[in-house]
């Protein structure tokens, strides 16, 4: 395994699932209950410096039991370095940690996770939609089960086709 996912499972034994490497980067997978605990990790241990929130974004798994997938692509500017942080959330209860407190740049990327997957982030100081309108219809449109014709919207896209006609 990676040195530096051998040092993130030394020292979060319970919230440890797995690591592998893809194209040279180290994806590290922990348990949801774990990711704010690792990730202060990541961010404060001087060794890990991972001071850079490059990326937050979402995978829909609609046959698993742990459905969704978060992923936060974080670098140490000092060690020039990349990690992918996984965990995973099932439907009934979708929700996770916000790492907003660690990263204050992942503030606007958890929120476009929220509006497009529906993934809540506990503790986000301002968790609302960022990309939809506030009159969107109920659904998550990156959501796999959502319909590709959209939900409620329409009557709307037979107006302004009319209008082209």
């Amino acid at each position: 395994m990676h040195p530096l996912a051998d040092t993130i499972r030394a020292r979060f034994t319970e919230g440890f699932v797995d690591a592998c490497e893809w194209r040279g980067d180290l994806v590290v997978t922990v348990k949801r209950d774990a990711l704010r605990a690792v990730c202060r990790f990541l961010k404060d241990d001087p060794a890990m410096a991972f001071d850079y929130i490059v990326h937050v974004s979402s995978v829909d798994w609609p046959d698993d039991e742990e459905r969704f997938e978060v992923v936060y692509e974080v670098y140490s500017i000092r060690h020039r370095r990349r990690l992918r942080v996984k965990t995973r959330v099932p439907e009934h209860d979708c929700a996770v940690d916000s790492l907003t407190e660690i990263w204050r740049g992942a503030e606007f990327m958890e929120r476009e996770v929220f509006d497009m997957m529906g993934i809540r982030f506990n503790d986000h100081p301002d968790l609302r939609r960022i990309l939809m309108p506030d009159d969107f219809p109920e659904g998550w449109p990156l959501r796999k089960d959502f319909p590709l014709q959209g939900k409620g919207w329409r009557d709307t896209f037979e107006f302004l086709n009319e209008g082209a006609a």
